[in-house]
């Protein structure tokens, strides 16, 4: 019988033998072969593909797409260093089909995609198909865009996790460091601050972006929040922005409205209206599983400091109208400065500030909770090593998240702390290129999922 070996591989330091491949069978090469027992295997490259027959005698012939194809000498070198052999390779450019090639592709971090397009037209068009078809890429882990509180120009720097590398990046639409954002599955929704109608949906690696009819919140609010929630086996995504207005006249009022922003209809509703007594939204919210939460704070003084911030849930699916969202809201875990809510595979995960017992707008730490079956478990709280430049006050941090990975950074300081779910790990990333050019300089940032199969 005759047998056909193809490997495609990364050189390592140590090179596999043949014994460990094929037994002591025969082995035979393109160009040439060795048929010794136990000969130490050539040297793989990446982008080389050595084809191995095992036969008797003679050699067998190259399929035809292998003809006329680029052909690379080298030379094999056993362990003794006493045999030694001249070999070809084939280019794996000339016999690896399309869908292959474009299989090999996916299984790249997006930037090493992007940086292949360059490498020749056929590997262009394999990035192509990629761009065009849904789900065909392997997930990435989650990008950090960091960039400087100003009212310049935002532009700044993403951090990839898979590569441990910064990259300068110019965030498209976004026009100033104050808007509100939110992120999932690879799309980013903007809101403009100073015009709350204006909400932006974008691709920040394809640079595809666009604005969504205006919504019905009017150009300014006390507090409004946005929230978007892309799906992954689909081009649609809702959009949620929560508005939040001092009713006149009533301090203790606040007025609650829901919008939804649907790319199916392109078309906005407002399914849901209340009136809060003693509690006023912020700007904090998620979509997990088609739920709504949304981050509300106490405007009166209550003896229990515990419940200073609840959590309200609203179905974006089934849509209820007539409902009390307070008489449902959840405690948090603990007395909290701030609280920042992200979706990590459809959990609902909170970052919150811990405020000390006799100063409760003085932070002591950072925890991180999960909730699950409407009660919070506790994850893990920061150790003391990495809390220590972040200050007392009580909100000096932003915080997002997106797959297991939570990014943490101090508002006054470009260090960037992240937190793995899975392995429950506190690690630094790279230093960032961000510099501080004067002392009251500030940062912020928000992560999004690298995608190039997704449009807005």
């Amino acid at each position: 019988a005759r047998h056909c070996f193809v490997c495609v591989g990364v050189g390592a330091k140590r090179e596999p033998t043949v014994s460990s491949l094929f037994g002591q069978k025969r082995i035979c090469g393109i160009g040439g072969g060795w048929d010794r027992p136990h000969a130490q295997a050539p040297f793989i490259h990446l982008g080389m593909i050595y084809l191995l027959s095992t036969m008797e005698t003679e050699w067998e012939q190259h399929p035809s797409p292998c003809i006329g194809a680029d052909i690379i000498e080298y030379t094999a070198i056993s362990d003794e260093g006493d045999y030694q052999e001249t070999n070809l390779a084939i280019s794996l450019d000339a016999i690896l089909p399309n869908d292959l090639l474009e299989k090999v592709l996916s299984m790249l971090p997006v930037a090493s995609v992007i940086r292949s397009e360059l490498v020749c037209k056929r590997w262009h068009e394999a990035v192509n198909v990629l761009r065009c078809t849904l789900n065909s890429m392997v997930p990435q882990r989650p990008w950090y865009f960091m960039f400087t509180c100003s009212d310049e120009v935002v532009s700044g720097f993403a951090y990839d996790p898979s590569l441990r590398k910064w990259y300068s990046f110019d965030f498209p639409c976004i026009e100033k460091s104050n808007w509100s954002c939110s992120s999932s599955a690879g799309l980013v929704c903007l809101m403009d601050s100073d015009n709350r109608s204006r909400v932006f949906v974008c691709n920040p690696i394809t640079k595809d972006w666009k604005r969504l009819a205006d919504a019905p919140v009017g150009r300014s609010a006390d507090y409004s929040a946005i929230a978007i929630c892309a799906g992954r086996k689909s081009c649609c995504y809702t959009v949620v922005v929560a508005r939040c207005n001092q009713v006149t006249g009533e301090y203790y009022l606040w007025e609650l409205s829901i919008h939804l922003y649907d790319s199916e209809t392109s078309g906005w509703i407002t399914p849901f209206n209340e009136v809060l007594h003693r509690w006023r939204g912020g700007g904090e919210c998620v979509i997990c599983e088609g739920v709504l939460y949304y981050l509300v704070y106490s405007t009166g003084i209550l003896v229990n400091e515990e419940h200073q911030h609840r959590v309200l849930m609203y179905d974006i699916t089934s849509r209820p109208s007539h409902t009390s969202l307070m008489n449902m809201a959840i405690p948090v875990p603990c007395s909290l400065t701030c609280a920042r809510l992200m979706n990590l595979r459809e959990k609902l995960v909170m970052v919150g500030g811990i405020g000390k017992r006799d100063r409760p707008g003085t932070i002591r730490g950072i925890g991180i909770w999960q909730l699950c079956n409407k009660e919070w478990n506790e994850v893990s709280r920061m150790p003391h090593k990495f809390f220590q430049g972040f200050g007392e006050l009580d909100d000096v941090f932003a915080s997002s998240g997106a797959d297991d990975l939570i990014y943490i950074q101090s508002y006054g300081s470009s260090a960037l702390l992240t937190f793995d779910m899975s392995e429950k790990l506190w690690k630094w990333s790279m230093r960032s290129p961000v510099t501080k050019r004067f002392p009251l300089q500030l940062f912020t940032g928000f992560c999004f999922e690298p995608r190039l199969d997704i449009t807005s």
